[in-house]
């Protein structure tokens, strides 16, 4: 693990292109769909968490990425640490903890739009012992893009490391904070961390339920601006079936509509898009064309089961784009 302050590069001496934060755990869904778990008898075993799958969606287009995760000391952290390499993922930062095992996360999969998750981070999630001393601020400072989450505030030591983190990015970089609000993962209010957090991101990402736990608004448009108000350059508002919204704070506005597919399991779907988001911000791409791209990778990943293993490349993605109506 690189000292605090000190930079990292990635093995061919350049900075990261993607640097995410937060959880990793196993997800176990059922194989079958329609199924609830009490009668469910074979699982798949993935690698899941938001940020983890955020890291893995910019991998698998091309992108320097590398996550900063905490496992058990077992063998599905073991495991957890094999599928990042397998995706291209640099798991430096993902570290063991000896007092607290691997998370896993159990799914129902009833589509289109019905899929419980059930988290099993008790006593407590690696993931949240990540410590503010521990991190590389330098390497973090350095990446091009920084994407941290609404669960890593939750609790401490990892809230404290998070906004160590954001406050870490002073160069002209972008710095995503993916709202990612978990009700069940929460013991206190989020509204005061929620805040801090984006007064110091450049981009806010989330659906109309978490914007408004950030923002007091859930209209699309109130939400926006009131996420622009709060510090932000761009807010990206995901709405389902209607698509989504994105401003800028210069003015630049893009509406997608949603890519219509045959909905698998819809919960790797943001992350998807999120990986695509950066993709596309890295490329220097207009907004709606960043958008519509996001949007196309997520929609691939809802027609799959997976997660992780259902990202997709950058030709699937290219290729659903122009069905749509091209890039």
């Amino acid at each position: 693990m690189g000292p605090a302050g000190g930079l990292t590069v990635s093995g061919d001496g350049l900075a990261f292109d993607l640097i995410t934060m937060g959880r990793i755990g196993v997800d176990l869904y059922p194989l079958t769909t329609g199924v609830p778990l009490e009668e469910a008898d074979t699982f798949g075993k993935f690698l899941g968490g938001s940020p983890a799958n955020v890291a893995v969606a910019a991998a698998r287009l091309g992108r320097r990425v590398a996550l900063i995760s905490r496992t058990g000391a077992d063998p599905f952290g073991a495991y957890l640490r094999s599928e990042l390499r397998g995706f291209g993922v640099d798991g430096r930062w993902v570290a063991e903890v000896a007092d607290h095992p691997t998370p896993i996360t159990f799914c129902e999969i009833f589509p289109p739009d019905r899929f419980p998750l059930y988290f099993y981070r008790l006593p407590k999630a690696p993931d949240l012992e990540i410590a503010a001393e521990e991190l590389d601020l330098g390497a973090i400072r350095e990446a091009r893009v920084f994407w941290m989450t609404g669960t890593g505030l939750s609790e401490e030591p990892s809230r404290a490391a998070t906004l160590a983190a954001l406050e870490a990015r002073t160069s002209p970089g972008t710095t995503v904070f993916d709202l990612d609000w978990r009700p069940m993962l929460w013991r206190e209010k989020p509204g005061p961390y929620y805040e801090r957090a984006l007064a110091l991101a450049t981009v806010a990402v989330g659906n109309t339920e978490e914007c408004a736990i950030a923002t007091g608004e859930s209209e699309p448009y109130a939400a926006a601006r009131a996420l622009l108000a709060a510090g932000v350059e761009l807010a990206v508002v995901k709405r389902g079936p209607e698509g989504v919204l994105a401003v800028h704070r210069d003015g630049t506005v893009a509406e997608v509509p949603p890519v219509p597919v045959q909905v698998v399991n819809g919960l790797g779907a943001g992350d998807a898009f999120g990986g695509a988001l950066c993709h596309g911000l890295l490329a220097g791409w207009d907004l709606a064309t960043v958008v519509r791209y996001a949007n196309a990778a997520g929609a691939i990943v809802a027609s799959r089961l997976a997660c992780a293993s259902a990202m997709p490349f950058s030709d699937e993605v290219e290729e659903v784009v122009g069905r749509a109506g091209g890039l």
